[in-house]
C-alpha cells in the first residue's frame, strides 16, 4: 500500500509541475505582440518563451533571471520563419521594458544576471537558443527601464552574462557588437557555460584591442560547432578570448581575428585561479585559418597577458587533431606560450603554410612543446627567432608540400585518398582521453560523426569515401 501510495504521489507531483510550466508566445498572431509582454522576472522551471520571427527586428532588450532547474530547463527559442530565417532581436533603438530593474544595462542586448527584482540569485539551467542578436555598441543607444536614452558601452554584447550556471547559448547570430559574447567570472560564480553551434562574426570596436567576438571566463566553458568568422572592419580584437577554468574548444571553424585563440589568465578571479581545472586546457577538432594581413602572426596565444605570471595557466594545453591553414604572404607563427612553465602537448595536427615551411615556426620564444605524428609544410622551424623555451620531438611527425585537402581554395579541408596524413595519427595523452575525437566540424556550425578507423588520420576530418561519408556541409545546427 504504501508502495502504491507513493506512486501515486509521484505522478501527482509530475502532473502539477507539468501544469505549472507554461509558453508563451511572442509575435504576429500569437498571444503576445511585444517581447516585453513576457513575465521575465517570474518564469518558472519547464517554462518556454517562444519569440516567432517577423519581417521587421524586434527593437527590444532585456534581461533573463529565470532559474530552471537541470530536468526543466527555462528556454529562450527563436521560432525561424519559412525559409529559415532567425528572428532578429535588434539593440538599436531597442526599449527595455519598465517592470525590470538591473544594472549594467549599457553592456549587453540580452543580459543574464543582475537582476535587483530577484535577489541577485544567479540565472541557472536557462537555454537560449535560435535567435539573430545585434548591435550593441557605442554607434547605437537604447531606452532604459526608467525611460532614458543611452548608449551602449565599448564593451558591451550581443549576449552579457554577468553572473549564470549552466547555460547554453546555441544557434545563434552575434554579431556588429563591441563583443559578439562576453561572459563574466563573477569571481567563480558562473559556471557550467556551453556555447554550442552559433555563428559569431563582425564584431569589435574600430582600432581596439580590447573587444573580441567572444570574451569569456568561467568555470566549465565548452565551445563546440561554432562558426567564428572575421572581426568588423577595423577591430583589433582577438577571434575567441578566454580566461576560464576547465575550457574546451572542439569542432569549431575560427578564421582571421588578431589571433584565434588568447587562452590567458583569470586576473579577476582568484577562485577560477586556484580551480582544479584551471591548468588543463583542451582544443581538438578545430579549423583554425590565418588570413593574410590579420593581425598578430600567431594563432594562438596560451598563459597570461596581465603581467603577472603567478597567475598564468601554466600547466598543459592539449592541442589534438587540428587543421590549422595559414594563407599569410609572411611568417606564421603557431603559438605563443607565455613562461616556459607553459606547456603545450601537440599531436595528430595538420599545419599548413601557402608561404611555404620556411614560413612556418612552431614557438614564439618561450614554453615546452612535445610534438607527436603531426603533418607539417616542409622546412619549418621551432621558432623565427630567439627561443628560450624547448621543442622536444617524441616521432612521428611528417613533412610535405601538400597534407591532401580536397580543395583548400574553396576552404574544403577534408582529406582525398592519396592524402599523407590518413592513418597517421597517435594516440592521445593520457589526461586527453576523457576527451576523444568523436566528431567533425560541419560547414557551417554543425558536426557530424567522426568515422572511428585504426589508427585514425592526422587533423580535423578523418578520411573516407564519398558515398559512405556524411556531408560536411550544412545550413545551420544539427
Amino acid at each position: 500500500m504504501l508502495y502504491r501510495t507513493l506512486l501515486g504521489l509521484a505522478a501527482g507531483l509530475l502532473f502539477s509541475a507539468s501544469v505549472l510550466a507554461a509558453d508563451y508566445h511572442v509575435g504576429p498572431g500569437q498571444p503576445l505582440s511585444a517581447i516585453a509582454q513576457v513575465p521575465w522576472d517570474n518564469l518558472q522551471p519547464g517554462d518556454h518563451v517562444y519569440i516567432h520571427w517577423r519581417s521587421q527586428p524586434y527593437k527590444e532588450k532585456w534581461i533573463i533571471s529565470a532559474r530552471g532547474t537541470a530536468s526543466r530547463p527555462v528556454i529562450i527559442s527563436g521560432v525561424p520563419g519559412g525559409s529559415g530565417e532567425l528572428p532578429v532581436i535588434d539593440g538599436r533603438d531597442a526599449v527595455t521594458p519598465a517592470n525590470v530593474n538591473f544594472w549594467n544595462e549599457s553592456r549587453g542586448v540580452i543580459k543574464f544576471g543582475g537582476d535587483m527584482n530577484a535577489g541577485e540569485v544567479p540565472p541557472r539551467y536557462v537555454i537560449l537558443e535560435n535567435l539573430d542578436i545585434r548591435s550593441g555598441r557605442p554607434a547605437y543607444s537604447f531606452t532604459g527601464d526608467n525611460g532614458s536614452v543611452s548608449n551602449y558601452s565599448r564593451n558591451a554584447a550581443s549576449v552579457y552574462v554577468e553572473v549564470g550556471q549552466h547555460l547554453t547559448i546555441r544557434n545563434c547570430i552575434l554579431r556588429d557588437s563591441g563583443n559578439g559574447l562576453f561572459i563574466s567570472a563573477f569571481d567563480g560564480e558562473t559556471r557550467d557555460i556551453l556555447v554550442e553551434g552559433n555563428r559569431i562574426y563582425d564584431n569589435g570596436i574600430d582600432g581596439s584591442i580590447y573587444q573580441h567576438n567572444a570574451y569569456t571566463s568561467a568555470i566549465g566553458m565548452v565551445y563546440q560547432y561554432n562558426y567564428f568568422g572575421p572581426l568588423r572592419n577595423g577591430a583589433d580584437g582577438n577571434n575567441l578570448k578566454d580566461r576560464s577554468a576547465g575550457l574546451v574548444v572542439r569542432y569549431n571553424w575560427i578564421e582571421s581575428g588578431n589571433r584565434q585563440l588568447d587562452l590567458v589568465d583569470a586576473e579577476d578571479s582568484d577562485v577560477i585561479v586556484n580551480d582544479p581545472s584551471y591548468d588543463r586546457t583542451y582544443v581538438y577538432g578545430n579549423i583554425l585559418i590565418e588570413p593574410d594581413g590579420a593581425g598578430n602572426s600567431q594563432i594562438l596565444h596560451y598563459g597570461g597577458d596581465s603581467g603577472d605570471t603567478a597567475i598564468y595557466r601554466k600547466g598543459v594545453l592539449h592541442f589534438y587533431n587540428n587543421t590549422v591553414v595559414s594563407t599569410r604572404s609572411g611568417n606564421t607563427t603557431l603559438m605563443r606560450l607565455s613562461t616556459n612553465d607553459e606547456h603545450a602537448d601537440i599531436r595528430n595536427n595538420i599545419f599548413y603554410a601557402t608561404a611555404g615551411g620556411d614560413a612556418l615556426a612552431l614557438l614564439d620564444e618561450d614554453g615546452i612543446a612535445d610534438i607527436r605524428n603531426n603533418w607539417f609544410s616542409s622546412g619549418w622551424v621551432d621558432s623565427h627567432g630567439y627561443l628560450s623555451g624547448q621543442v622536444n620531438d617524441h616521432g612521428g611527425n611528417i613533412e610535405g608540400v601538400s597534407p591532401g585537402f580536397k580543395d583548400a581554395a574553396a576552404q574544403d579541408f577534408s582529406l582525398v585518398s592519396t592524402s599523407p596524413v590518413i592513418d597517421k595519427a597517435g594516440p592521445l595523452a593520457a589526461d586527453a582521453a576523457a576527451y576523444p575525437v568523436t566528431l567533425q566540424y560541419v560547414k557551417h556550425a554543425a558536426a557530424n560523426p567522426r568515422s572511428q578507423t585504426s589508427p585514425p588520420d592526422m587533423g580535423a576530418y578523418e578520411y573516407c569515401p564519398d558515398l559512405e561519408c556524411q556531408p560536411l556541409f550544412a545550413d545551420g545546427f544539427e
